[in-house]
């Protein structure tokens, strides 16, 4: 189990630069595709048709990118916390490429790296770089510039 870094508000500007993580593995199963196609109403062949998508370009079905993408807050979660805070709130992505598809039965991992942090009325907003992994490939899922804001 990985080792989640807690910190505090005024601790947040000297971990600007620092990589956390990597965060434990998650395995994309089908069953976790096919709960994201029903939630989405996106039920592509590539995705839930695991007969069909063995012809496919990736000989297997693959995660939909934003199922990848959404796993970012539970593995982020998961290596970071900020204590002393009363809100926490997701303020979007300035950046996401999927860059690899994520086939079932693979498991991701979450590297990130705080790059920017600054004060907003009553709290901070703090940029993080992300890297959804592909375990024993070079290549990553999912590359995101994340926006979180956190309130005392």
């Amino acid at each position: 189990m990985t080792d989640k870094k807690i910190v505090t508000l005024d601790e947040l500007t000297q971990l600007v630069g620092t990589e956390i993580g990597p965060s434990d593995w998650i395995t994309i199963s089908q069953e976790r595709i096919n709960t994201f196609a029903d939630a989405t109403d996106d039920h592509q062949w590539i995705h839930v048709d695991p007969e069909r998508a063995q012809s496919g370009p990736f000989g297997a079905p693959i995660a939909h990118g934003f199922l990848t993408l959404s796993l970012f807050i539970p593995l982020w979660s998961s290596i970071f916390d900020i204590e002393g805070v009363t809100t926490k709130v997701n303020y979007g992505l300035d950046r996401v490429r999927f860059t690899s598809p994520v086939t079932v039965g693979s498991r991701v991992r979450l590297t990130a790296t705080l790059t920017k942090v600054e004060e907003v009325g009553g709290g901070v907003q703090l940029s993080t770089s992300g890297v959804i992994g592909i375990e024993g490939q070079e290549r990553p899922a999912v590359i995101v510039d994340f926006l979180a804001r956190f309130y005392v």
